[in-house]
């Protein structure tokens, strides 16, 4: 299913290391106030703020990521990452946790960052997140079945953490330095932009493309995340009290749901763009919002693990998707990165808000609230989706040596708008064209430029 010279494989590693906090948040925030002198909505608090200020570094560095190249900031996060995780897993005074928490998020969101923005200059963009999902799904799976064996100390989760993003250091000297570099994994002779030996102006100088489109999924992709790790951030304590699980099989639950997700996983990288991204989108919400009211009033071990297992194979596929409907809004991944750090701001508030609405109405009410609301946001999900996806020009786009469509080069060089369509625009018929006939009746759906006048501007032919 995948090829693997197709896939980028710093950038997912990158990926994975900035991913994996939100994925060992049950762990994280349960024993914060098992270890520690913390109460359950305080041990929230605490992983609300970790994932804060990973949302904070995706939003300061959305514009910025293209200019400072890869390496600087990768290399930058997980050092912070390294430190800021390792002296929290190290230290059982409460304030130097929090503050290691908060440096640690800030790091491993820089990292989240710099994946995400790459990730979408790639070619085939959810092949490469979907690779990512797969990777800190098993990453994270693994830890669940090793830590509940190491003991119950609150450092565990976060010297996970910090390990893994010691691993991904060294692969980070494959990652594109300087200003403006090309992407890890962009085809020889091809620059940031998947031009030629040629990069485009800086990010802060080129207006988003798709404002209102990107807009609408970054307020839903918040809160649909919000939603989604509020009951994750309180799924432990779920399976502790009110399904009765003791630990080990707690951690044995949430490995089998991961398993269940990385096959979640391989089946979306398998189906890729078959099926669009609308139907994965709206549908896989409708289901997770089920999932989620079975796992909240989950009074039993097998209906607790039923639930989270058909939510976390559902969830990494529509996660997938999202992510590449993202990156195909802007392909300087501007979007990708702010919806990405959309999606980190609604994580970061959802153990919080999971703790606060279980104390105040009880896990099964926490679970209706959420999936009521996870049934309202499908709506402008699915309908970005539909409105962004289409059937885009790239299939048939002209393009240069290299695959870069004569419509992204257009748009570098200078083109007149109208010679050529819009990057993402329905692919409009094709017209018959008779050569002998005069210029002026070569139009059609070009507007003031015929087909054949698009190929010849100068900058966008095929050689």
């Amino acid at each position: 299913m995948f090829a693997p010279r197709s896939i980028p494989w710093p950038l997912v590693a990158l990926f994975t290391a900035g991913y994996l906090p939100p994925y060992l948040l049950p762990t994280t925030v349960g024993r914060l106030d098992t270890s520690l002198p913390l109460s359950t909505t305080q041990a929230g608090a605490v992983g609300s703020a970790l994932l804060l200020s990973s949302a904070t570094a995706g939003f300061l560095l959305a514009s910025r990521v293209q200019r400072l190249g890869a390496r600087t900031p990768a290399r930058f996060g997980l050092a912070l990452a390294v430190l800021g995780y390792g002296a929290a897993a190290l230290t059982t005074a409460v304030p130097a946790v929090v503050a290691g928490a908060v440096v640690g998020g800030f790091g491993s969101g820089t990292a989240m960052t710099v994946a995400a923005a790459r990730i979408a200059a790639e070619r085939d963009p959810h092949r490469a997140s979907t690779a990512g999902l797969l990777s800190v799904s098993a990453l994270a799976g693994a830890v669940y079945l090793t830590v509940p064996h190491l003991g119950r100390a609150h450092g565990l989760p976060l010297a996970a953490i910090a390990l893994t993003a010691l691993a991904v250091w060294p692969l980070t000297g494959r990652l594109p330095g300087g200003t403006a570099g090309a992407p890890a994994c962009a085809p020889a002779g091809q620059g940031a932009d998947g031009l030629d030996g040629r990069t485009g102006p800086d990010d802060t100088t080129v207006p988003l493309p798709h404002r209102r489109s990107g807009l609408v999924l970054a307020v839903t992709v918040l809160c649909w995340s919000l939603a989604q790790n509020s009951l994750w951030g309180v799924s432990g304590r779920i399976g502790l009290t009110q399904a009765g699980l003791g630990d080990a099989a707690l951690g044995a639950v949430f490995a089998v749901a991961l398993g269940a997700g990385l096959v979640g996983v391989l089946v979306a990288g398998a189906l890729g763009p078959r099926l669009g991204r609308a139907m994965p989108v709206g549908a896989g919400t409708v289901l997770i919002a089920g999932c989620i009211a079975v796992s909240a009033s989950a009074t039993t071990p097998a209906a607790f693990a039923t639930g989270e297992i058909a939510w976390n194979t559902v969830y990494p596929v529509v996660l997938s998707y999202l992510i590449g409907l993202a990156a195909s809004l802007d392909p300087r991944g501007r979007w990708a990165v702010l919806v990405g750090s959309a999606s980190s701001l609604g994580t970061s508030a959802g153990p919080l808000t999971g703790s606060v609405l279980s104390a105040q109405a009880g896990y099964p009410v926490m679970g209706l609230v959420l999936g009521a609301g996870l049934l309202l946001l499908a709506a402008p999900m699915t309908a970005v989706a539909l409105h962004t996806g289409g059937r885009p020009l790239l299939p048939g786009a002209i393009r240069r040596r290299g695959g870069t469509p004569a419509a992204l080069v257009a748009a570098a060089t200078g083109t007149p708008s109208g010679a050529v369509p819009e990057v993402g625009a329905v692919e409009q018929p094709v017209v018959e064209i008779d050569v002998e006939a005069p210029a002026v009746a070569v139009q059609g759906a070009y507007g003031t430029a015929g087909p054949r006048q698009a190929a010849a501007t100068p900058g966008s032919g095929t050689g």
